[in-house]
C-alpha cells in the first residue's frame, strides 16, 4: 500500500442492495464492484450481510454466498425467523443491522473511509458515530426512483452520497449473463446446508429477504 492511500472498507446490506438494484433494473456484478473500490484506494475489507432460512429447499442463491466467500468478501449470515402475521400471511424477518454496526465500529480505528451499501435510516446514528471517530462515510443507494430508496436522514448524515444508478455501468452484470430461476423456486433466503463445489463465477444477487 502506497503512503497516503485511503484505507476503505465496504459494508453491504445484502437484501437492501439487491432491492435497490432490482428497482433500478440491473444485477450487481460483485467482481466488478470489488474492482471499482480497489481502484479508489486500499480495500481493507468487504463485508456482505444476509440472513438464511434453514428449512427452505436449496436455492440458486447459495452459490452467490459461496462465491463471495471465496473471492474477497467476508460473508456474515444468521438464521432468519419465520412467522405468521395477524392476517395469516407468512412473513420472514432477517435483520442484520446489529452485526453490521458492531463490525463497522470494531474496524473504525483501522480505516479512513467506510462505504455503506444501504438506504436504511436506522444506520444514521452509526454513520454519525463513525464520523466522530474521524472516519469518512459514504452511503450507496438511490434517489433516481420514486419513492427514493434511501432515508432522507441517512443521506443528509453521510459525508458523501453515491447514487447506485450512476454506478450501474461500472458494476452491473451484462443482462445476457443473468441465470434463469428454476420454476417454483422461492427467492430471498436459502437453506443452511453443506456447500456445493466451489463456483467459478458469481450468480444472481440475493433476492428480497422479507420484512426488515
Amino acid at each position: 500500500m502506497s503512503t497516503g492511500q485511503e484505507r476503505i472498507a465496504l459494508f453491504i446490506d445484502g437484501a437492501n442492495l439487491h432491492a435497490t438494484a432490482k428497482t433500478l433494473g440491473f444485477d450487481i456484478d460483485y467482481k466488478r464492484l470489488l474492482g471499482e473500490f480497489r481502484a479508489r484506494g486500499y480495500l481493507l475489507r468487504a463485508y456482505y450481510y444476509t440472513a438464511l432460512i434453514e428449512e427452505q429447499e436449496y436455492s440458486s442463491i447459495r452459490p452467490l454466498i459461496d462465491w463471495l466467500d471465496y473471492n474477497g468478501f467476508t460473508v456474515v449470515t444468521k438464521a432468519a425467523k419465520e412467522f405468521t402475521d395477524a392476517m395469516g400471511r407468512r412473513k420472514v424477518k432477517g435483520n442484520m443491522d446489529i452485526e453490521l454496526a458492531v463490525d463497522a465500529m470494531e474496524l473504525s480505528a483501522r480505516v479512513d473511509h467506510v462505504v455503506l451499501f444501504s438506504g436504511d435510516g436506522d444506520f444514521r446514528y452509526l454513520v454519525e458515530v463513525l464520523q466522530r471517530r474521524g472516519v469518512k462515510v459514504s452511503v450507496v443507494s438511490t434517489v433516481s426512483v420514486q419513492p427514493a430508496m434511501i432515508a432522507d436522514e441517512l443521506r443528509r448524515q453521510a459525508d458523501e452520497f453515491i447514487d447506485l444508478a450512476h454506478l450501474s455501468q461500472r458494476i452491473g452484470r451484462d443482462p445476457s449473463e443473468r441465470p434463469v430461476r428454476p420454476a417454483g423456486e422461492m427467492p430471498g433466503f436459502v437453506r443452511d446446508r453443506p456447500r456445493p463445489p466451489r463456483p467459478i463465477a458469481p450468480t444472481r444477487p440475493l433476492a428480497d429477504e422479507g420484512e426488515r
